[in-house]
């Protein structure tokens, strides 16, 4: 063999670089080894943490029931207008990344807990199961309710880190 064989502009010096034909397209090597910036994670403390924080609101109400005293609904809403401004406060005076999604998860997590003490407070002060856990189909509208509540306040907290200038640095698309 000779080694000044001419090379075939079509072929590929390196095999490394052959073509696969079932590939829509070549993707460049700087692309396939650049790995993507890092992507801003939730911050699964936080969120646990605001949940739990949020069931002030339920246990409050069990022990005013449990006295006997029946405030209507000022004690239920005054303690749901503080547990959102303590959230956005919590999200949106901080660097916190991805506000929305945060407080989204807050608000599944503080259901979930909801629901757990909901079941063992029932059991424990009226020896049978009530709530939601008695009636499941409460389940899913207690979750989403829950749910669009994070989406609010989140919202609203991402809007106080827009107007603060304190949003984290994150990748493209990334809430």
């Amino acid at each position: 063999m000779s080694t000044n064989q001419p090379q075939n502009p079509n072929r590929p010096q390196n095999p490394s670089q052959a073509r696969n034909p079932n590939l829509p397209h070549e993707i460049p090597p700087s692309a396939a080894t650049t790995p993507p910036g890092p992507v801003p994670t939730v911050n699964w403390l936080l969120v646990i943490g605001l949940g739990a924080i949020a069931l002030v609101r339920p246990i409050t109400n069990t022990v005013l029931e449990q006295m006997g005293l029946d405030l209507g609904p000022v004690v239920p809403l005054g303690w749901t207008l503080v547990i959102s401004l303590l959230w956005i406060a919590a999200v949106g005076l901080t660097r916190t990344s991805r506000p929305v999604l945060t407080l989204t998860l807050t608000g599944i997590a503080y259901a979930m807990f909801a629901l757990l003490l909901s079941g063992i407070l029932s059991s424990l002060l009226l020896d049978h199961l009530h709530g939601p856990l008695a009636n499941p189909i409460a389940i899913v509208p207690m979750l989403l309710t829950n749910a669009i509540w994070g989406v609010v306040t989140g919202a609203l907290a991402l809007a106080v880190q827009t107007a603060r200038g304190s949003r984290p640095r994150t990748t493209a698309g990334a809430r």
